[in-house]
């Protein structure tokens, strides 16, 4: 269940940024956010711990700042998978990566609760 919810949320996630930002965009309607979502969801559940493990000296050096970078390339990782997520230029896609932290905290705080 708690898969299944974190999944979800990320397409929510995608939904908000692309609801937010005008130069974040993704196509296919609920397809393209149920898609993209499942496939940020499973980096970010399987790829993240490994890039999180590889870049820690320089995690650590930036006092966490780098994690953004790390949450970036996968949402450009997810979108190049699916084909579904675009955007404008790496400006969004850093503003894009703000606002799925954010709502991906929020559902956290939600799946902790149920």
């Amino acid at each position: 269940m708690s898969l299944i919810l974190r999944l979800l949320g990320s397409a929510l996630a995608l939904y908000a940024a692309d609801y937010l930002l005008p130069g974040f965009i993704v196509i296919g309607g609920f397809k393209g956010y149920l898609a993209a979502g499942i496939i940020l969801g499973l980096l970010n559940l399987i790829v993240k711990p490994i890039l999180k493990v590889i870049a820690f000296p320089v995690i650590l050096l930036t006092l966490g700042l780098f994690t953004l970078v790390i949450n970036a390339l996968l949402i450009w990782g997810a979108g190049q998978l699916t084909g579904y997520v675009f955007f404008d230029n790496y400006y969004t896609l850093l503003w894009a990566t703000l606002v799925v932290a954010a709502v991906n905290v929020i559902v956290g705080v939600f799946r902790k609760i149920l």
